[in-house]
């Protein structure tokens, strides 16, 4: 059955989307509590800049959301998702470098972050074996803030750069982008694997341009969202072929997951949804055991995931996030996220319901309302108030390729409007991340 009048409900839903972010901001200014972020419901400075070189990036981002669309749908199944992910990595290297070298280097020259931890530590079992003793904040020797927050998984990869020579904040920057960048091929892949290549096709310029790429340039959040979409890429594989060796590298990869964000732990609801879809749980066991080897390999070398999150709850709270009021952020992180889909993810939502009445195993809308119920279930659980522009990357690159379902006649202006958000938010604010 077809939708009725589908411009004015995507219109509407588009302008919720807009409505919520407003309601954000004017509720923010008007209560008398703070909401512990200083340009809410953003984790932002207000700091309008125009310089030169964000024309470069301006024109790009037009070139391709006027070109993507076609293009794509003339080229091979392959070139068509390697064009998108290089589009991807393109887009967010021209946003980033709009504000110079330092656009990309600022996050990762901080003491805070992983690459400073990353160039302290000299034995690896030994970092593991003392991890947990080292979270509290009444430690004498507590980690960052940042590397405390995350299973000690996520300094891995930066320890690695370290060891290759690869030290400069830029440099790293740029392998966390390229990493990224990743996760549109693994996303058009997936959905492709589930038997629809011409919706990852049509998916493709909404994963490459999608507002998120403001907060991936400079974010380690990026570079989990690839690895997760590589794991569900590989459980996918492995249950439309039956394919025990890709259902154990689905596990090995997805149980990394877990020791690079505890959050992660919800991209079993994905998971989950690609089993439903390819209606294949015989890759189940292998995927669990797998991840299950990984989990005790960490516990052996010191590290037990499920020791850890009790006592990085205790400093969660003892810190800014138990200033944060969940009355607001319940609903404003869904706001901040807001910004990164921006209103064309919104506006397509309505269709994408009609699509799931109409066939409750289609691939792109199950997928998709599986990152939504990640969402959901992450701000219920009020350890994602805030800051969640980069936290929920991992989900949000999911549920960005619902633009695939808006008629191909608005490709190119939604296109457009998407590139606007994104250039709006990088000329306008400073992101913390």
């Amino acid at each position: 059955m077809e939708l009725r009048r589908p411009g004015l409900v995507a219109a509407t839903s588009a302008a919720v989307g807009i409505v919520l972010v407003a309601v954000a901001i004017v509720v923010a200014e008007l209560v008398e509590t703070d909401v512990r972020v200083h340009w809410p419901p953003l984790h932002a400075v207000w700091g309008p800049r125009f310089d030169g070189r964000i024309v470069p990036a301006v024109l790009l981002g037009v070139v391709l959301a006027l070109s993507l669309p076609s293009l794509l749908s003339r080229l091979s199944w392959a070139w068509a998702v390697v064009v998108s992910t290089l589009a991807s990595w393109a887009w967010t290297l021209a946003l980033a470098l709009s504000d110079g070298p330092y656009g990309l280097s600022r996050v990762m020259e901080r003491s805070s972050e992983y690459p400073a931890t990353a160039r302290t530590i000299d034995d690896v079992p030994g970092f593991l074996a003392e991890f947990i003793d080292r979270i509290p904040e009444p430690a004498a020797d507590n980690w960052p803030i940042h590397v405390a927050g995350h299973p000690p998984g996520a300094v891995l990869p930066f320890i690695g750069l370290d060891r290759i020579g690869v030290q400069d904040p830029f440099w790293i920057a740029v392998a966390v982008v390229t990493v990224g960048a990743s996760a549109v091929a693994a996303v058009m892949l997936t959905i492709g694997e589930l038997g629809d290549r011409a919706v990852a096709r049509r998916a493709g310029p909404w994963l490459a341009l999608a507002p998120l790429v403001v907060w991936a340039g400079v974010s380690a959040d990026w570079m989990f969202a690839a690895v997760g979409a590589w794991g569900l890429y590989l459980l996918a594989r492995a249950a439309v072929r039956d394919s025990v060796p890709a259902a154990l590298g689905a596990g090995l990869v997805l149980g990394y997951c877990v020791f690079l964000s505890y959050g992660l732990l919800l991209l079993g609801i994905l998971a989950v949804a690609v089993l439903w879809v390819a209606r294949s749980w015989r890759p189940l066991p292998w995927a669990l055991g797998a991840a299950l080897a990984v989990a005790g390999t960490f516990a052996v070398l010191g590290f037990a995931w499920w020791d850890a999150y009790p006592v990085l709850h205790e400093r969660y709270l003892a810190g800014i996030a138990s200033e944060r009021p969940y009355w607001y952020w319940v609903w404003g992180s869904v706001a901040a996220w807001s910004c990164t889909v921006g209103v064309a993810t919104w506006a397509a939502f309505p269709l994408l319901w009609h699509r799931l009445r109409s066939d409750a195993r289609d691939a792109l809308g199950v997928l998709v309302g599986a990152g939504l119920l990640t969402i959901a279930a992450a701000t219920v659980s009020g350890m994602s108030k805030a800051e969640v522009e980069r936290i929920w990357l991992p989900f949000t690159v999911w549920i960005v390729a619902v633009g695939a379902v808006l008629p191909r006649r608005w490709a190119r202006p939604l296109l457009l409007v998407q590139v606007l958000v994104a250039v709006l938010a990088q000329t306008l604010i400073i992101t913390r991340w």
